[in-house]
Formats: structure tokens, C-alpha cells, sequence
């Protein structure tokens, strides 16, 4: 009002002046003195006794309830109110109230900004308490639906009444401030009401140290002082709406006196109390006080010389009336000029089209605007509660918010931050600890979801980041690494000859085939003896032949597949273990028809002299050629890949196409081996020293004994070692044949010479006998 009063552009040539009323916290008396207000009586409305001196508007407090009682009456007349109390949504959409004019901003980002902050620091575990009400209301739905969309839970919600919290006794006071807070380190509290020493009272009278309380500017340190060091509130973090510095203010408090505002019972009853006044028995006026007090001197726990929020919301509303008046006024002076008529008289009502669209910058700079619908959001500057040690109560700026800049730029913040007592590094308010890399979060069941469990990722899948919900599965031509945080490349890998494996193979593939080469040799060398050509030299040569083939076919097994090889392999094999068994189906009927001949000109013995057991060998090999041609016509082998055989790796192998071909094939071997086995069974116990039925049973017993023990492992295996397996079935059972037929004839014919004799012959013959 002296600013005001003292500019030569506001309201020149009139005084601005105030009549100050007191709203008791009662229905009546609210109504009693806005009657007194209104008509200088509280006894018959609608009459004004009021003769020097009328209101032309009223600024009212704090309290909601208060603007709404009071404008209930106020707005029969259209009487203009001015609430300098924080916004209120409520007032704004209730068009009951259309003459109440807010000059607070809107705060309706304090939500956003309050879990902004919770975000920064990654405490997803937060308490609220909120003291009942509209706006506590409507904040406790705001930061739900924040907090929900952000993923951080509320341990707990404690509405508190004024009421209750004012005339309870202190152990049930103790319940209701102090009960749940033990849960959590951050708690966040919502001021709306006069009642805020009380509320204070009840948390430091536990002395609840080491919480992080996180509150709006409606907040205020308890005034009164302690006795003890230590401060609840110590490291608070205040939401406080931004505001510039109104620079004539430190000097209005600083000059400030009783003596030069006579009329303000208030500062004279403050003075009386904290500067050791005494009252004159005279005139009641103060006297001995403390030489040069002000109000600046004072501990800040008496007075607190800055501005708070509603320091500055009054600020603007005086300024509002007195530029709705001074715009009325002109109005007033232009229309006198244009009708010849000086227009001196007005009512309050007037006003309010001017208050409704009114907008000016106040001197600070700040811009006012009491129109509800086109404000916009504050600003709000984050504030730092110093209390330690008690009595401090300084308030140091950390950071602001701007809700009109881009998401990631709303939250500013500096690291002079002093934590609570008893805290030395920032707190951690979390309901379970974070999942690190290669755990996923599972969920707790009946708890919210911040309460989870970490349960590590399955095989082959990762998270590359704290507190992720599911894994991710690495794609097939990667792996997942022992940590499973990690994605990688996986490297090419096949049955090479450079493996340790595929050397074994290869070395013993070549070292089969010369022995078998050796063995050839030797039964040329020695083809006129009796035990070469007893058992039909022919075939024996073409059973050697064919095993040479059968020990270098592995050769094609081993190092990088393409689709020739593919083919190679599968086709080699079949045929020529197709000769190999079929020679030796022939060996066992030759041995049979041998035998059966007994008297001349008979049918057997047409037949073994003609050599139609040879026949066998075609017949068969061609049948066989039949099926492998189906195979590769229909769907023959082709290259293929397998990623999870072999960790960290893609074998490259041959698929063998259609199973039903290949095991067609493989039967096929195994039924010509099965008769072969069965016709040399019963022929073994013939008398003949070249006699092989023997060795021939014992051979096929090998063989289907290797290829019946290969399917199920066949099966089981994957990756390399199936490849491996088919090469050493290959190999083994081949070496059978080789050993069994053939390692008894070269024992006699390299270490037993007189056995290899047509007179050994005779001779074991006639001892036979």
C-alpha cells in the first residue's frame, strides 16, 4: 500500500487504505464479520451504517473454506473478493463464485514436478501424508496418476484433519504421524491449512531423523524453537513457486516499528514479546525495549524477514484492486469529459469486469493475471530446509522446475544438497533392491509393484539394464554372455580337419584305408594259395575294394560342408556299404551252395559253377542306387546351420533332407546285414579249415550291432557330434567287416605259411576225421 500510495502513475492524487477483519474459525462469525464488512452492523442486513468509509473489495486468507463461506454472502451483493491463498481448481470451475478472483499462479504442476524430482534421485518408494481437504484431495489424485505412469509405488497414505490432528492427545497423535514412516526414507507431505505448527509439533515431537521430507511452500518451519540440537525437518525439500525479488521489502521490514504503525495491534503485541517492552500505565504504549530493535535482528526461528508465497499472493492482490481501480477510474474521468458530467460515485460490483480481465506486471517484474482460465503454470524453485543446528532455518535455493520446457530440461538441480540428520550420501527409498544385469524383476504377489524379486534370465537371453521386467532373447546367430548382459556374435564352426576330433577321425579313416590297401596286397601276392581262393578270390578282392572305399568315405564328412559334399556323403556311403554287405551275402551263399553240392549234375551245383552268387552284388547295389536316386530327387541333403548345439558357436552341417529316405537306405543295409547274418549263423559249424561262415556271422553281428546302437545316439546328439557319431559308425563298423573276415586269413598266411598249404589241408583234414 505505501508502494502504492507513493507512485505518481497508480492511483494519483488518492490514498489507498485497508480496515483489517479477523475470520474466527467459526460459521457464524465468519458471516457476523462479513456483515460488519458489508454494513458496519451485525444486526440488520441490507443496511450500511458505514457514513465516511466504504470497502471496495476484500482480500480474504488462506483457507478455502474460509472464501467459500465468506463469498456465499459476499456474492449477493456482487462485492468483489480477492483470495491471496494458493490456487484452488475449485473456485476456478465452480461458477458459484464468479466475483472471487485468485492471485496465486496456478500450481497444478506441483504433482509433476514432485515426482520429477523422485525420478532424479530413483526413490520409488514413497509415503504420503495430506491434510484433508479439496486440494488435498485433488493433489493426492494428481501424484497417483504421476506416480502410477512413472512406476514409483506409495507405501502408504495418511490423511490427516486438522481437526484430529489439533485436539487428539499425543500418544494417538504419535499413530498418526509416525506409525508408517518407519517404512520408507522419503515421505512427502501436502500443506493445506492454518493448522501447520500443529502438524510439526506431532513429527518433532518423535524426532523422526533420518527422513527425507519432501513438502510445498505451505510449509513453515515450527517458530516456536527447541531446546535440543537436532530438527526433524532438517534437509527438507520445499516446492516453493518462483517469484522475483521485491527489493523494497527488506527495507519496509527493516524499518518496520509499533511507533510508525500505531494502528497494527499485531506488531505491537510481536514487539511487546520479543524486544523486553513493558506497557505505559499512561496510554498503553510500549516503553524500555531493546534499543534499535527490528525486526531483522531477530533469530530466524522468531522471524522470518523473506517472502513466502502468500507474502507475495497478498503483494498482487493489492496490486490487482489497486489497478482495477485506477482503470475505473479512468474509465470514469473519459466518460465525464465526453458527457460534460463529473462522475465521482461507484459500487464495488463495478469491479469485477475489470478484475476478471486485468494483467500487469507487478514491480518485481512478475506477471499478474487474475483470470483463471488463461493462467499458466508456475515455476517452481526448489528450496533446501538448513536447520542443523536447530534454530538455523535457513533456506537455500538447490534447483527449479519449469513445466514449459522440454521434458528432460524441466528438473534442474545442484549438489549442495544437506541431506536429513544422521544421513551423510543420498538416501535410497526402494522397496527392493534393483535387478542388476541378467535378472528380470518378478513380481511379489499382494504387493505393489516397486516389492519384486530378481530371478535370472533364462538361457540365452539378457538385460542390458537395472530393473528391466523381461529378458531378452538373443537372435539365433548370437549367445548370451556368462553374465548375461551381453548379445554375441557367434563364430562359424564345423567338423574341421584342424579339430582335434576331425584329426582323429582323419588319421584313423587313412590309417584303415592303407590297412585294408596292405591286406589287398598281400591276398594278390598270395592269390594262388588254397586259403585265398577257397573262399572265392573275386569276392574277396571286391569286398576289400569296397571297405577302402567305405574308410576314405568319412573324408567327406569332415571339414566345411557345401552341397556337393552333402550329397557325396550320403550317396557314398549307401553304395558302396551296399557292396561291401552285399559281397558278403554273396561269400555266405557261395559257402552255402558250396557245401550243399553233393552229388554231380544237381541244380547248387549248376549254380556255384556259373557264379550266380555274384549276381547278388549287382542286384542289390542297383536297388539301392534306386533309393538313393528317389532321395535326392524328391528331397536330397543340403546344407544346413545349428545355433544351439554348441554354445557361442553355428555349426555348419548337412541336413540329411528327407529322414524317411535316409532310414530307408539305412534298413535297406540293415536287412541285406541281417539275411547276411542269418544264412552265415547256420552255416558256421560246416567242417572246413577255410571255412569262414564264422567270421562272416561274427562280422554282421559287428556291423548291426554298431548301426543299431547309432540310431538312438543318432537321435540324442546334435551339432558336431553327430557328424562325428555317423564317421565312427562308419569307421567301426567297416573295421568289423575288415577284422573279423580278413584278420584270420592274413594270421595264417603271415605267421601260419604251413597251414596255406594244399598238404596242410589234407592233413588237418584226415585229423579231422
Amino acid at each position: 500500500i505505501e508502494q502504492i500510495n507513493k507512485n505518481p502513475h497508480l492511483l494519483p492524487n488518492i490514498s489507498l487504505g485497508y480496515e483489517f477483519h479477523n475470520f474466527p474459525y467459526s460459521h457464524w462469525r465468519m458471516l457476523e464479520t462479513s456483515l460488519i464488512l458489508l454494513t458496519g452492523q451485525n444486526d440488520i442486513p441490507n443496511y450500511s451504517c458505514r457514513r465516511k468509509s466504504k470497502s471496495v473489495a476484500v482480500l480474504t486468507g488462506t483457507s478455502w473454506a474460509a472464501s467459500a463461506q465468506v463469498g456465499t454472502l459476499l456474492e449477493l451483493y456482487k462485492f468483489p473478493q480477492v483470495s491471496f491463498g494458493s490456487f484452488d481448481p475449485v473456485l476456478r470451475d465452480n461458477g458459484q463464485f464468479p466475483s472471487i478472483y485468485q492471485a496465486a499462479p496456478k500450481d497444478t504442476s506441483l504433482a509433476l514436478a514432485m515426482v520429477s524430482l523422485l525420478l532424479h534421485f530413483r526413490w520409488t518408494w514413497v509415503g504420503l501424508v495430506i491434510m484433508e481437504g479439496q486440494k488435498g484431495f485433488q493433489f493426492l489424485s494428481d501424484v497417483r496418476v504421476e506416480m502410477d505412469r512413472n512406476k514409483i509405488c506409495v507405501a502408504f497414505v495418511k490423511m490427516v484433519s486438522t481437526h484430529l490432528v489439533s485436539y487428539m492427545a499425543s500418544a494417538k497423535e504419535y499413530i498418526i504421524l509416525t506409525k508408517e514412516t518407519s517404512q520408507v526414507n522419503v515421505v512427502i507431505i501436502y500443506y493445506d491449512t492454518d493448522f501447520l505448527n500443529d502438524v510439526n509439533h506431532n513429527i518433532e515431537q518423535n524426532l523422526l531423523t533420518g527422513k527425507v521430507w519432501v513438502t510445498n511452500s505451505q510449509w513453515h518451519a515450527d517458530m516456536t524453537g527447541k531446546n535440543f540440537i537436532l530438527n526433524s525437518f532438517h534437509g527438507t525439500l520445499i516446492f516453493s513457486n518462483h517469484h522475483e525479488e521485491i527489493s523494497d521489502f527488506k527495507t519496509f521490514v527493516q524499518e518496520a516499528n509499533p511507533s510508525k504503525y500505531p494502528e497494527d495491534f499485531y506488531l505491537t503485541r510481536f514487539w511487546f514479546s520479543n524486544f523486553h517492552c513493558s506497557f505505559s500505565d499512561a496510554d498503553c504504549s510500549l516503553k524500555d525495549c531493546t534499543p534499535n530493535a527490528s525486526l531483522v535482528h531477530l533469530p530466524a526461528n522468531h522471524f522470518d524477514p523473506t517472502m513466502t508465497d502468500w507474502s507475495h499472493n497478498v503483494h498482487n492482490a493489492v496490486y490487482a484492486v489497486a489497478h482495477a481501480l485506477h482503470e475505473m477510474l479512468l474509465q470514469q474521468a473519459q466518460m465525464s469529459l465526453m458527457g460534460n458530467k463529473k462522475v465521482t460515485i461507484f459500487s464495488p460490483w463495478q469491479l469485477n469486469p475489470i478484475l476478471k480481465n486485468i494483467q500487469f506486471n507487478n514491480p518485481a517484474g512478475d506477471q499478474v493475471n487474475l483470470n483463471d482460465r488463461s493462467k499458466v503454470d508456475v515455476q517452481y524453485d526448489i528450496l533446501n530446509f538448513w536447520n542443523f543446528p536447530e534454530g538455523l532455518r535457513l533456506k537455500v535455493k538447490l534447483g527449479a522446475f519449469n513445466p514449459h520446457v522440454p521434458h528432460d530440461q524441466q528438473l534442474s538441480l545442484s549438489d549442495m544438497i544437506e541431506w536429513a540428520t544422521g544421513i551423510t550420501e543420498m538416501p535410497y527409498s526402494v522397496c527392493s533392491e534393483s535387478c542388476h544385469h541378467g535378472f528380470r524383476k518378478t513380481s511379489q504377489e499382494g504387493k505393489p509393484a516397486c516389492c519384486f524379486d530378481c530371478t535370472p534370465c533364462p538361457e540365452n537371453e539378457i538385460t542390458n539394464d537395472t530393473d528391466m521386467e523381461q529378458c531378452v532373447k538373443c537372435s539365433d546367430d548370437h549367445y548370451a554372455t556368462i553374465q548375461q548382459d551381453l548379445c554375441l556374435q557367434k563364430s562359424v564352426t564345423f567338423l574341421a580337419h584342424e579339430d582335434l576330433m576331425g584329426k582323429m577321425l582323419a588319421g584313423t579313416a587313412l590309417s584303415l584305408t592303407v590297412l585294408t590297401a596292405a591286406v589287398l596286397g598281400l591276398f594278390v601276392k598270395h592269390q594262388d594259395t588254397p586259403i585265398v581262393k577257397a573262399n572265392n578270390r573275386a569276392l574277396s578282392y571286391t569286398l576289400l575294394i569296397s571297405l577302402i572305399f567305405c574308410f576314405l568315405c568319412p573324408l567327406l564328412f569332415i571339414g566345411q560342408p557345401n552341397t556337393a559334399t552333402c550329397i557325396l556323403q550320403q550317396t557314398t556311403f549307401a553304395v558302396v556299404f551296399t557292396v561291401a554287405v552285399s559281397t558278403v551275402l554273396a561269400k555266405t551263399i557261395t559257402v552255402v551252395l558250396a557245401f550243399k553240392v553233393t552229388a554231380p549234375g544237381r541244380r547248387m551245383r549248376q549254380l556255384l559253377v556259373s557264379g550266380a552268387p555274384n549276381y547278388i552284388i549287382p542286384i542289390c547295389t542297383m536297388i539301392q542306387l534306386t533309393l538313393c536316386g528317389v532321395w535326392m530327387g524328391t528331397n536330397p541333403p543340403y546344407i544346413d546351420t545349428d545355433a544351439h548345439s554348441e554354445h557361442g558357436h553355428i555349426v555348419i552341417m548337412c541336413n540329411k533332407g528327407s529322414l524317411a529316405a535316409f532310414y530307408c537306405v539305412l534298413g535297406y543295409l540293415g536287412s541285406l546285414a541281417m539275411l547276411s547274418f542269418t544264412v552265415a549263423f547256420l552255416v558256421r559249424n560246416l567242417p572246413d579249415s577255410f571255412n569262414e561262415a564264422k567270421f562272416l556271422t561274427f562280422s554282421m553281428l559287428v556291423f548291426c550291432s554298431v548301426w543299431v546302437t547309432f540310431l538312438p545316439m543318432y537321435h540324442s546328439s546334435k551339432g558336431k557330434v553327430i557328424v562325428a557319431m555317423e564317421v565312427f559308425s562308419i569307421l567301426v563298423s567297416g573295421a568289423g567287416l575288415l577284422g573279423c573276415i580278413f584278420a584270420p586269413k592274413c594270421y595264417i598266411i603271415l605267421l601260419r605259411p604251413e597251414r596255406n598249404s594244399l598238404h596242410g589241408f589234407r592233413d588237418k583234414t584226415r585229423s579231422g576225421k
